[in-house]
């Protein structure tokens, strides 16, 4: 009897998990039946420190070493470097960040360069580096109104953002890292749109609820259950209701969503050098993007453990896919024989025989009959041939365990390069490809290869395949790619992951 697939929570971990799982027939993990290392899928709300000694059948739902973009001051400060390696042309998606306390003197020296303009769109948004959902974060026009206790970050704040009925909104964009080396890029077709339940008001910069867009702060709001013109009620949108306004706005849909993949790709690619090559790891990150007045997105930031509570039926619609097509990402079948077939070859391994050292080995006489001398020396090459036959039937079991992996195919292998600025120069060149208008140094123009859509589980899609057209919007955008662009079809029911258009320009991990 095959054995089913198990997974394991820690610290009882996200609920909707383990719903998504015991519906596709999987196990929990219990560790009174079961040993230490029986688990298909472990899925960790921390880092787990063990991710070089993974087992074949074994997966990880976490990267060794991410810290780099999801927090909020060593994503700046790796954005800085790429930008001042690569120019602004790339990396032009982040607003003007300051470190405090330590880069206090470079803040107030632009802080004094906005003054004489006394323009009140400046504005400054506070927030510390290493907390989430919203907390401690506050925007002040005037220097007297920072004031802060630990490590912060101060940013320009986008004071002009695209509005809906007069509601401030963000993009919740979840991306899969299948690997870094190569950089194996999927993002999901539904995102969660994110409104501030009161309307977006500069003058009263300390209410929260009508600049923050954090799902935990705006349900506790006064109006997060009212109806508020086209945003209705409660605070989330799925992406079919963002496309329908974006179409009545006549926008161009595809050139707004290229741009978003840039920044996904372009983001990863700053630590992508630095990450530990570890092919039973997938992580799920959440992408924060801000669409300005002009449509033009900013990354705000970027989520290790995105939230995956349902608290609407939005959330259920989104979050709920968003898991089982993680799953169907991981390429498990519906049995596990590899990890059943090892534990079935533990239990069955007899012990050897065992021999007296102690005991006087006779030894044997000198023989001069050169017969017996030729039949001992067929026999000792008859048991090498047998033991070698032995060694290779077990090579190639053990091929084909590591056949069942998901193979790192390196066409352009990022991670033998000897300098990560090269690793990372190199990537820019694929997502540039033939199409590229800029000029730089670093981008050598080469062949643009083909996008890819994946197709893996029954799921709806709702974006509509269109060609890749230059628009007038593309050409008056300086440094900006033309990168094709491979949406699902509405009319076939397939997973709703698909490959990011940056990342498409890497290697593929192939399915068996």
């Amino acid at each position: 009897m095959a054995a089913s697939l198990v997974f394991r929570l820690h610290d009882r971990g996200p609920q909707l998990v383990r719903e998504v799982l015991l519906e596709r027939g999987w196990k929990e993990y219990d560790g009174r039946k079961r040993e230490e290392e029986d688990w298909n899928l472990y899925w960790r709300a921390s880092a787990f420190p063990e991710y070089h000694s993974l087992l074949p059948w074994q997966r990880l739902n976490r990267h060794p070493k991410t810290a780099g973009i999801c927090r909020k001051d060593l994503l700046a400060r790796n954005l800085r470097r790429m930008r001042a390696t690569f120019g602004s042309a790339f990396y032009d998606f982040s607003p003007t960040t300051f470190i405090l306390p330590n880069e206090y003197t470079r803040f107030l020296a632009e802080y004094n360069r906005l003054l004489p303009t006394r323009d009140r769109s400046a504005c400054w948004i506070c927030k510390p580096v290493d907390l989430s959902r919203g907390r401690g974060i506050f925007l002040f026009h005037d220097l007297k109104d920072l004031v802060y206790d630990c490590s912060v970050i101060v940013q320009r704040y986008v004071s002009s953002p695209l509005l809906i009925s007069g509601y401030k909104f963000d993009l919740r964009i979840y991306v899969c890292v299948k690997s870094f080396h190569p950089l194996t890029v999927y993002i999901h077709q539904e995102v969660l749109v994110r409104f501030a339940t009161e309307k977006y008001n500069l003058s009263s910069l300390s209410n929260v609820y009508a600049h923050l867009t954090n799902t935990s702060i705006n349900k506790c709001g006064p109006f997060y259950k009212i109806p508020k013109g086209q945003v209705g009620s409660g605070c989330k949108w799925t992406m079919s209701k963002f496309r329908h306004f974006l179409q009545g706005l006549d926008i161009n849909e595809l050139f707004l969503w290229q741009r978003i993949n840039n920044i996904v790709t372009l983001t990863l690619l700053t630590i992508a050098p630095t990450v530990p090559s570890c092919p039973n790891c997938v992580q799920l990150f959440g992408f924060d993007v801000l669409i300005d007045s002009k449509f033009k997105p900013w990354l705000l930031e970027v989520n290790r453990s995105p939230s995956l509570t349902l608290e609407c039926q939005t959330d259920v619609v989104v979050k709920k896919g968003l898991i089982s097509d993680l799953v169907d990402l991981m390429n498990y079948t519906s049995t596990d024989r590899l990890r059943d077939r090892a534990y079935q070859t533990q239990r069955n391994i007899r012990p050897r025989l065992t021999v007296n050292l102690s005991a006087p080995v006779p030894l044997l006489p000198k023989m001069k009959d050169h017969n017996f001398q030729r039949k001992n020396k067929k026999s000792w090459h008859s048991q090498h041939e047998n033991i070698s036959q032995t060694e290779f039937s077990q090579q190639d079991s053990l091929a084909a365990y590591q056949r069942r992996l998901p193979p790192v195919v390196a066409r352009y292998r990022a991670a033998n390069t000897t300098a990560g600025e090269t690793c990372t120069g190199q990537a820019l060149n694929w997502i540039l490809g033939s199409y590229s208008k800029t000029n730089m140094a670093v981008a050598k123009r080469g062949p643009a290869l083909s996008s890819h859509q994946m197709k893996y589980g029954p799921r709806v899609t709702e974006v509509t395949n269109r060609d890749n057209t230059e628009t007038v919007a593309e050409t008056e955008l300086s440094g900006e790619n033309k990168v094709a662009s491979s949406v699902p079809d509405t009319r076939s029911r397939r997973s709703t992951f698909r490959q990011s258009t940056d990342s498409s320009r890497f290697p593929n991990i192939h399915r068996y």
